[in-house]
């Protein structure tokens, strides 16, 4: 039995919600790659420290955020301190 029209579409929009969320799932999985790779890098390096801990409290404006990235900024500073003449 041919399928109606109706279904040719619930059948392309069922197949487009599911590439939607593929494409956010790359999405995501690459910001977790990259923010990875730049805080082991800001970790080992005070020049990157300093730059990352200046982005993150610059763009973290939610409280919940800065609540999570406490920790990690006080691991920055440190790092990055450790470029400042003593």
């Amino acid at each position: 039995m041919a399928r109606t029209i109706d279904q040719q579409i619930a059948e392309a929009q069922a197949k487009l919600a599911r590439l939607k969320q593929r494409q956010k799932a790359s999405e995501t999985r690459r910001k977790i790659i990259v923010g990875a790779i730049v805080t082991t890098a800001a970790l080992n390096d005070p020049k990157i420290a300093r730059w990352m801990a200046s982005t993150l409290r610059k763009n973290a404006t939610r409280e919940v955020d800065q609540k999570e990235l406490v920790g990690l900024l006080e691991d920055l500073d440190q790092v990055a301190a450790k470029a400042d003449p003593a």
